[in-house]
């Protein structure tokens, strides 16, 4: 096998990423087990979701040995979030939107996107029922925003499966001290779905129209302002979930975990999303990356869309910031209806 098919990156982002927990001293070799061996143990564990009694026998150390240094890799790959996880330039229009005449100059003050997704989660069975929403299986609720690069710039992990995304958001971004999320700058915003609310720094979709891309596929066109401007919106955020696609075909671990306590599967989430980022900063050509950058990938059904039915809850957003915030939409989806249909 190679050494992409075995830790599922490229031997030259292995040693990298071995060099860079060893140079930001997060691991050292220890008497018997480098830190090369450390790290092949650990990311053959999440990219395979191998035991750690087959990584033990595979690899000729003892089962508490590789329990030892599986759990020690896991929290440096963690302590590395804050250096690889982080906020999208507020500066300038990232060059995915200003290097596309189809989304600049109309979206060029757009940051990236948010979304949730579910990853598998162990819970004891007395626990169970909060977790188990529409998935058969418990499962964990993460929150995430991505640049247009395929990096992931937060990421929330360790909600119950059943926890409604729109709280989720609004505990992110209400609790900044807490969760850490960096709100836009005025002027800048995320792309968020529908079943968020339309909010300064955050646009939605319009409701009640066709958004996404599967909806438009040999389907009509879109048909007035709204529906092009949810089709070119879908466009633009569908990165996210191409994000979320790399990252569960990179590490199966999230599909279905062992049974770790519940704080060390968060901790494996995010050290997913921070090797995710750091394979994407070494643009060496990652097979993943290339096979999920085009937009029409086929991407999985994750079933987590909040229940539309229910009413949005804004408490902290007054009635003339919504209203604002609809009429700055309806004016980018007049100017890009307009650009499509010239007078």
């Amino acid at each position: 096998m190679t050494c992409f098919e075995l830790l599922r990156m490229t031997p030259q982002i292995f040693i990298s990423s071995c060099e860079e927990l060893k140079k930001r001293e997060k691991l050292k070799d220890s008497k018997f087990i480098s830190v090369l061996e450390q790290v092949a143990m650990f990311l053959l564990i999440i990219s395979h979701n191998s035991r750690q009694r087959l990584v033990a026998d595979r690899f000729q150390h003892s089962l508490d040995t590789v329990h030892h240094h599986f759990r020690t890799v896991l929290y440096a790959i963690c302590s590395l979030s804050k250096h690889l996880i982080i906020p999208p330039s507020f500066e300038d229009t990232p060059p995915e939107i200003k290097n596309n005449p189809r989304y600049y100059p109309i979206f060029k003050n757009c940051i990236g996107a948010i979304d949730g997704t579910h990853v598998s989660a162990r819970v004891p069975l007395e626990q169970q029922i909060p977790y188990r929403g529409k998935k058969i299986e418990p499962t964990m609720n993460v929150m995430c925003a991505c640049s247009f690069d395929m990096k992931f710039t937060f990421v929330m992990a360790g909600w119950e499966g059943t926890e409604n995304d729109l709280r989720i958001f609004w505990e992110t971004i209400t609790n900044i001290e807490q969760t850490k999320f960096t709100m836009p700058p005025v002027r800048k915003y995320y792309l968020i779905d529908s079943g968020y609310t339309n909010m300064p720094g955050f646009v939605s979709p319009y409701r009640e129209e066709r958004y996404h891309l599967r909806d438009y596929r040999g389907a009509t066109k879109p048909q007035g302002p709204e529906e092009i401007f949810n089709y070119t919106h879908s466009s633009l955020r569908n990165v996210i979930e191409r994000c979320f696609g790399v990252l569960k075909a990179r590490f199966p671990i999230l599909r279905d975990i062992p049974p770790y306590d519940l704080k060390r599967q968060k901790y494996i989430v995010v050290s997913c999303c921070v090797t995710h980022n750091f394979i994407k900063m070494c643009k060496d050509g990652d097979p993943l990356f290339i096979h999920y950058a085009d937009e029409n990938v086929e991407l999985e059904d994750d079933e987590t869309t909040p229940n539309e039915s229910e009413e949005l809850v804004t408490p902290s957003v007054s009635q003339s910031e919504l209203r604002r915030m609809a009429k700055f939409r309806d004016r980018l989806a007049k100017r890009l209806w307009d650009r499509q249909n010239p007078q």
